[in-house]
């Protein structure tokens, strides 16, 4: 679970996920818990105001702080309403956005973390702010 009272301006990287497989994150390379981070097509800004727009647009997602480059949030999911944990931090220098998320209880979550992040990255790519490959 990310720290709650870390100051979003002092986040530079996305933790990596524990050993159980029920998280996702950017930061795992060559691990099975790896997602790839949103690659940003156009201007860096707009593609964070475009997914801080689709985060508060989603009802099942709230931000619990937000900075620059960094947003924490937190999903519930639909049926059972378990919260899990959401991170993304903005490298707009390496035009990409990194992402985890990850369940707070259990040890499985039967994908939902993985498709709830390739949601929000197929939703980016709608906008016209992310493309398909990094």
């Amino acid at each position: 679970m990310p720290e709650n009272n870390v100051d979003p301006a002092s986040v530079t990287e996305l933790d990596r996920c524990p050993s159980s497989p029920n998280c996702v994150s950017s930061a795992d390379t060559g691990d099975s818990h790896y997602i790839a981070p949103i690659a940003i097509d156009g201007d860096p800004d707009a593609a964070w105001q475009a997914l801080k727009d689709i985060l508060t647009a989603d009802s099942s997602i709230k931000i619990t702080a937000s900075g620059e480059h960094y947003i924490r949030a937190e999903a519930t999911t639909r049926i059972l309403r378990f919260t899990d944990d959401v991170e993304f931090l903005l490298k707009g220098e390496e035009r990409r956005i990194d992402m985890r998320s990850a369940s707070r209880v259990g040890y499985s979550d039967l994908g939902k973390n993985r498709k709830r992040m390739e949601g929000i990255r197929s939703e980016m790519i709608d906008a016209g702010v992310a493309t398909a490959s990094q």
